[in-house]
């Protein structure tokens, strides 16, 4: 992995050199040109004021639950954590059933709730194609990840946009 540097943003203890590392090789084979072509992908279906951040084994190389490696149970078995941050982009969440909490924190799209946020069901699609695996998209607002950085000690990698207050 690489060294952090003086520019190097650290979230949670851990680099975005480090997480972008760890994320290109596990997920995208070691080839960065297919990275960027998910986070362009990603950048052209999500509104212009939403940041987006991959969270989870992509960025840590090992699941929360029980610390087994990222693909563990076989190859593309491992999904991907996707947050999208922003005011907005919380209105493409049905407001009766995709959220724990209501306007601020969405349930993820998945296969569990895969209703819950129907404007976002192509773009899920394809960047699933792209990486051969799960993907699963959460809505949140920029408190939500400060909290989860910095009280929860949850690194996160960002993606596309800033996440303000971070």
């Amino acid at each position: 992995m690489t060294e952090a540097t003086s520019q190097d943003v650290v979230r949670a203890g851990v680099s975005e050199s480090e997480m972008r590392e760890r994320c290109i090789h596990l997920v995208f084979a070691g080839d960065s040109r297919r990275f960027e072509a998910f986070c362009s992908a990603l950048a052209a279906g999500v509104p212009g004021d939403t940041a987006a951040v991959l969270r989870g084994s992509a960025v840590t190389g090992v699941r929360h639950d029980d610390g087994a490696p990222f693909d563990a149970d076989g190859p593309g078995t491992s999904d991907l954590d996707l947050t999208l941050v922003g005011a907005s982009i919380l209105e493409l969440f049905d407001p009766e059933s995709g959220f724990y909490i209501p306007g601020t924190h969405s349930k993820p799209l998945s296969e569990k709730d895969p209703g819950i946020a129907p404007a976002l069901v192509p773009l899920r699609r394809r960047l699933m194609a792209m990486v051969g695996r799960p993907v699963n998209i959460q809505g949140t607002r920029d408190w939500v990840m400060f909290l989860r950085e910095h009280v929860m000690g949850q690194p996160y990698l960002t993606l596309v946009g800033k996440v303000s207050g971070a």
